[in-house]
């Protein structure tokens, strides 16, 4: 009962010298898994990869949905499963957040998140005042009343964040959390992740790039039930080695402090125009990501004065698709073949990438 109600980060001693909340290693034979990992106190995980790639099975192996055939998971110094070891479901302190809220549909919202500190022991009273408080957190309080039937599914993954973090838990697992949200309650959404999984150990299951970027710490790419990549989000992103992570991540990404509501300088102190998700806040950490497709190149200074414009050197050039993908520092233009052959570029070769500030997205980081 002593955790009742406690908004913010768990307390707890991690195990080990090396920092690390969470190791694991699971094999489960009938579903072609046998994956590792390892999530240091306070950070975010990311797991990608394609369906079918055992995301959604990690995520069931630690929360103890699934029992591994073999294997070993610590968690703050707990061994949950393991060799004639296996801690129930409800005792391992795990917040698990699905595709489905799975609210229940009798109870109002606030019973609903009370409904994991009234399991652990706390009273009806203290029970909804963490459930209050959570709430207000995930910024639904106005809910509180209503039964989930009458909520929309951003909604309903709010409450469901909410009765997820009401138990304290010392991991939350998060299984795809924005794929029920149109992309204006996404963008509110994915704020609130960002607040709420701050100094958190968390795992998220995603498909979105963007999620990676402004929730995850680092990032684990799955392939056939391994774990084929993993690493700092933005280096992975940058330097995919695996087909998936090479997939999601033919964008554009400068970070940036924000100088304006609609622009950000870069590290070199370039200026860039876009269009933000929310306004930006003038010194706080921003991100622009564009599309390769929507830089245009040009061999010097183009006339006019459009909005974005980078220089620098031509790294490589290389085959994309129907088109030719060229390289200039951290970034890509895509151009045609007849585009190359006009402006006669080669590998070394100074350049102007150009970008209209309307194809460039802008977000809080």
């Amino acid at each position: 009962a002593g955790r009742c109600g406690r908004v913010g980060h768990r307390s707890g001693p991690a195990f080990g010298d090396d920092g690390m909340s969470l190791s694991m290693h699971a094999v489960l034979a009938d579903r072609h898994l046998d994956v590792s990992l390892d999530v240091p106190t306070g950070q975010t995980l990311g797991l990608l990869g394609a369906n079918g790639s055992g995301k959604s099975s990690v995520l069931a192996v630690l929360a103890g949905l699934v029992q591994p055939d073999t294997g070993q998971c610590v968690l703050d110094g707990e061994v949950l499963f393991g060799p004639d070891v296996r801690v129930p479901p409800h005792r391992r302190r795990i917040g698990l957040l699905t595709q489905d809220s799975l609210l229940f549909p009798r109870m109002s919202v606030i019973d609903n998140v009370a409904f994991g500190p009234r399991s652990s022991g706390c009273s009806r009273s203290e029970a909804l005042a963490a459930a209050q408080r959570w709430l207000t957190e995930v910024e639904a309080s106005d809910l509180a009343g209503r039964k989930p039937s009458e909520l929309s599914g951003g909604q309903q993954q709010r409450v469901g964040l909410a009765r997820a973090l009401a138990t304290d838990p010392r991991l939350l697992l998060l299984d795809e959390p924005l794929s029920a949200t149109d992309v204006e309650i996404a963008a509110l959404m994915r704020q609130t992740l960002r607040r709420v999984l701050a100094d958190r150990t968390a795992i998220i299951v995603t498909h979105q790039v963007l999620d990676a970027v402004l929730l995850c710490d680092r990032v684990a790419v799955l392939e056939s039930g391994r774990v084929v990549e993993q690493g700092a989000t933005e280096e992975v992103l940058r330097r995919p080695r695996s087909e998936f992570a090479a997939s999601i991540s033919g964008v554009n990404m400068v970070r940036g402090l924000a100088i304006g509501p609609d622009s950000l300088a870069g590290p070199d102190g370039t200026v860039i125009h876009g269009e933000p998700d929310l306004p930006l806040t003038s010194g706080e950490p921003a991100l622009a990501i564009f599309r390769p497709e929507a830089v245009a190149l040009h061999r010097s200074e183009p006339g006019g004065s459009p909005r974005n414009h980078f220089t620098g050197v031509v790294s490589s050039i290389e085959p994309q698709a129907h088109l030719v993908r060229i390289r200039v520092g951290d970034l890509s233009a895509d151009i045609t073949a007849d585009s190359v052959a006009r402006l006669n570029v080669s590998v070394g070769e100074p350049v102007v990438l150009v970008v209209k500030a309307a194809e460039v997205s802008l977000y809080h980081r």
